[in-house]
């Protein structure tokens, strides 16, 4: 089997964990329980022979933390491509892309570096099972078996049929709770994760057909790039490439979509709620990451980075303690935090994000 470059995805700023994350230091550079923060575990999984050193493409300010937690776990990356905005997944897929062409790579592996992996051999299997159809030219999407009827995420809905790779039907937005438990007891079903496999010369071909405005502007914005070593600078030409996503832009229209069905233990780790599920739990059910006291209580995450977080007789609650703010919300409220982000911008204290 050809050697796969893994590309990592960086740009993600975890807006429903804050304020855990933040601008200068986002979700994907906390261990967030583990014991390495989540782009370093992400690194981590592709270091076996069927796997190039990786790619990272995500945002300038985050160059040095990058290259520093890779380097703590002794990765190095082929090349770090700087974002000097963010433009969503379809522009990081395209210019990504071309880079892979630029430098020969056969296969790519497109993933978020900010998710969480419970089984990392049983993804490895999945690649090796879509890397026949990618080398054939499909563009290869995993498709996540669902643990549950999951309302946050969108779904994939590939053809019938028993074979391990089959062609895709459609994607589906987050559906209701009614759609989604209807959809869990549907095996064509799956989550999509937003994990993708292919070509790199064969996605900029289909991209040029089915999305030219987009990789044109991705070949502009990385041809005026600056380059130093194994950085890569987008420079503003990249502020003008269409912010879409990799679904929207390139998966819904071609007809080469392929989907391998995966059960690999997924979590986007993208709320409270999710850190809480995951999370070591007392008799009551808490989580408590840092100095926590907890009495006549249940169900709680709580979250402080030094200062002594005393919980009595509350359940269901997220208490975030982090540089030096404090954060009480309810536990399984993600819309809660997004607004408290935003009132936090319209209080003007956008130093605090």
């Amino acid at each position: 089997m050809r050697k796969i470059t893994p590309v990592l995805m960086s740009g993600g700023a975890g807006t429903r964990l804050w304020p855990l994350s933040t601008q200068a230091r986002p979700k994907q550079f906390h261990a967030l329980g583990g014991e390495h923060t989540l782009i370093q575990e992400t690194a981590l999984r592709f270091t076996t022979e069927a796997f190039a050193p990786p790619m990272v493409i995500g945002n300038a300010a985050h160059a040095d933390l990058t290259r520093a937690q890779l380097a703590e776990v002794g990765v190095t990356a082929s090349a770090l491509i700087l974002e000097p905005v963010g433009r969503h997944t379809g522009a990081a897929a395209c210019v990504s892309a071309l880079a892979a062409v630029e430098a020969g790579a056969e296969l790519m592996l497109l993933l978020s570096a900010d998710a969480r992996i419970a089984d990392p051999a049983a993804l490895r299997a999945a690649v090796a099972l879509g890397a026949t159809a990618a080398e054939a030219g499909a563009l290869v999407i995993f498709g996540i078996t669902p643990t549950g009827p999951e309302t946050g995420y969108g779904y994939i809905r590939a053809e019938a049929g028993d074979e391990p790779v089959r062609k895709m039907a459609a994607f589906e937005e987050k559906p209701d709770l009614a759609t989604a438990k209807a959809y869990v007891a549907d095996s064509a079903y799956s989550w999509n994760a937003g994990i993708f496999l292919f070509s790199p010369t064969a996605f900029v071909a289909e991209a040029e057909q089915i999305a030219p405005d987009l990789i044109a502007a991705a070949r502009t914005a990385l041809a005026e790039a600056e380059r130093d070593g194994d950085l890569v600078r987008l420079g503003k030409a990249f502020r003008g490439v269409p912010s879409v996503a990799v679904d929207v832009a390139i998966f819904e229209k071609t007809d080469k979509a392929m989907v391998v069905s995966a059960d690999i233990g997924w979590s986007d780790v993208g709320a409270y709620d999710a850190l809480w599920a995951e999370g070591a739990k007392t008799a009551a059910g808490d989580v408590a990451q840092g100095p926590v006291i907890a009495v006549d209580t249940a169900n709680n995450l709580a979250i402080s980075d030094g200062p002594v977080v005393v919980l009595a007789g509350v359940e269901d609650l997220a208490v975030v303690v982090e540089n030096g703010v404090v954060l009480v919300t309810r536990r399984d409220a993600p819309g809660a935090v997004r607004a408290a982000v935003e009132a936090v911008k319209k209080a003007g204290r956008e130093d605090l994000l």
